[in-house]
């Protein structure tokens, strides 16, 4: 990205900072053994189901892992050691949410589905959240089964180390759709945020034209999956059935947002007869709504487009600083992104607009 800095390099470091996508993965499916009820565990043993996948990266893509984040004895990700030691220490973060990726929505059998959600849950709570206080985490949920998504939320869903739950943005069917309606209301009523995350192995194409022959598609066309969970959501109603929700979408960029936002404006003026209950215009809904995670950064070439761009939100509210450890990236958001904004936009991303979506307190 071209051009002078914004006058905020020194002011961009002030204010704590706020990750709010971090991710710890399962090292291997005997991780879960000590939280799973036994039928499960002799089932692990005793043949060839291991569990889901434990992410939804192709295990040699190369934003997968960044140099240095793959420990010994597990995949990148799996090591709170590492996270402290290239992440959480030298950046100084106040606050690192954990996104963790463990493909529930791929298992089929509800039981297994429900069993193995709770098991990495309280993974998470044990070998996570109790042993490092400047972490927060996201739940991990069956969304192909509502209802049994919304037990597993208020089963853990009052633990104060949970801030989100975490939904695949490939699903089944769009997360607008009442089927979800059970989902939403236990967000709503933990006051929990929905955390909508690249990936998802629901079973169905990423794409309505079918399936993509490489991951380099999938990636890169992931932003048209975000718009279609927007519209669904705004368009089916849940923001005004359920007023008070709050939703962050991680690792799908946000540049592609004003031009979404001009074209499901026009459309609803064009159609809002055939969504009566839609009652503002959809971009008053996302604005109020919606937050978006910066990484990754899909940044224009000059400082003038990139503020232009960011102008065009409509609100200096709206994104969230996020490393997307330990995944590998082109851009630093720290180092390409923060020093070229005015100082205030840039601690509101650092920190601020998180601390206000996730109710973080602020420190003593």
């Amino acid at each position: 990205m071209q051009g002078s800095p914004g006058g905020s390099g020194a002011d961009a470091g002030a204010g704590g900072l706020i990750d709010c996508d971090v991710h710890n993965t399962v090292p291997r499916v005997e991780a879960l053994f000590p939280y799973l009820p036994p039928h499960w565990v002799e089932h692990v043993r005793q043949s060839v189901f291991k569990g889901a996948g434990a992410s939804y990266y192709p295990k040699n893509a190369p934003v997968a892992a960044r140099p240095g984040s793959v420990p010994p004895d597990g995949p990148a990700g799996s090591s709170l050691a590492l996270l402290r030691e290239q992440v959480l220490d030298p950046l100084g973060v106040e606050v690192a949410i954990l996104t963790c990726l463990y493909a529930i929505d791929s298992l089929h059998n509800p039981e297994a589905a429900a069993a193995f959600a709770s098991a990495v849950n309280d993974w998470q709570i044990a070998e996570w959240l109790d042993r490092e206080p400047r972490l927060r985490a996201s739940i991990v949920v069956p969304v192909q089964l509502p209802e049994l998504a919304a037990r597993e939320i208020d089963r853990v869903g009052d633990h104060p180390g949970f801030v989100q739950v975490l939904l695949p943005a490939r699903s089944e069917h769009p997360y607008g759709s009442r089927l979800f309606h059970p989902l939403w209301a236990a967000i709503a009523r933990r006051g929990l945020v929905a955390g909508i995350h690249f990936g998802g192995a629901p079973g169905n194409p990423p794409f309505p034209s079918g399936w993509p022959s490489y991951f380099f598609e999938e990636y890169a066309g992931m932003a048209q999956v975000f718009q279609s969970q927007l519209a669904s959501i705004v368009s089916e109603g849940v923001l005004d059935l359920f007023p008070t929700t709050r939703i962050a979408l991680i690792e799908g960029g946000f540049t592609w947002l004003p031009a979404f936002m001009w074209r499901f404006d026009k459309e609803w003026r064009n159609l809002r007869q055939l969504v009566p209950w839609v009652k503002r215009a959809p971009s008053a809904y996302l604005r109020e709504h919606v937050r978006l995670t910066v990484q990754p950064l899909d940044a224009p070439p000059t400082t003038e487009d990139l503020l232009d761009t960011i102008a065009q939100l409509g609100s200096d509210e709206l994104l969230l600083f996020a490393t997307d450890y330990p995944h590998r990236h082109a851009a630093d958001p720290l180092q390409a992104f923060l020093p070229h904004l005015p100082a205030a936009l840039a601690r509101k991303i650092r920190g601020e607009n998180a601390r206000a979506l996730y109710g973080l307190p602020r420190p003593a």
